[in-house]
């Protein structure tokens, strides 16, 4: 649907960094995040135009300060699927690229707003396991750097 409005998007701002301080809440919240990520193995498809596609070829993901431990089993794709992932995004932005700019700005609007409330503590908890970043490293390398690329490419 598209607007006769003059659509301006709210002056985007540098994402707050949380401290993690002792006793603080938002440690608490990702410090339990955290245990329920390290306490799940996941099972991760390709996923090719909307579609989970499990290869039965899967390698494991582990944690670079753990190696034996276990988060995810990744199946592996094919240079098929990559062909299949390149017709798919050729497909999707035929679409995407006749949305109205308006409503292009507020897909990447909301994902900034999950990532800044909701999912978080999730993308946070999954940097520090996967990529052994301590919470304020997780905090601004993935979470705010995230949040402000949405904002402020729109």
């Amino acid at each position: 649907m598209s607007t006769h409005a003059i659509f301006t998007p709210p002056p985007p701002e540098n994402e707050p960094i949380h401290e993690f301080a002792p006793g603080s809440p938002e440690r608490a919240r990702l410090q339990q995040r955290l245990e329920q990520m390290r306490n799940e193995r996941l099972d991760i498809p390709l996923i090719i135009g909307g579609q989970e596609i499990r290869t039965g070829d899967t390698k494991p993901a582990v944690m670079p300060h753990n190696k034996e431990h276990v988060l995810a089993d990744v199946h592996q794709g094919t240079a098929e699927h990559v062909q299949l992932a390149v017709d798919a995004a050729a497909k999707a932005w035929e679409d995407w690229s006749r949305w109205p700019w308006e409503e292009r700005a507020a897909v990447l609007l909301r994902a900034a707003e999950l990532l800044s409330g909701p999912w978080r503590d999730t993308l946070n908890a999954a940097t520090m396991l996967g990529q052994s970043k301590t919470a304020h490293q997780a905090e601004i390398d993935a979470a705010c750097e995230a949040i402000d690329f949405f904002r402020f490419n729109v």
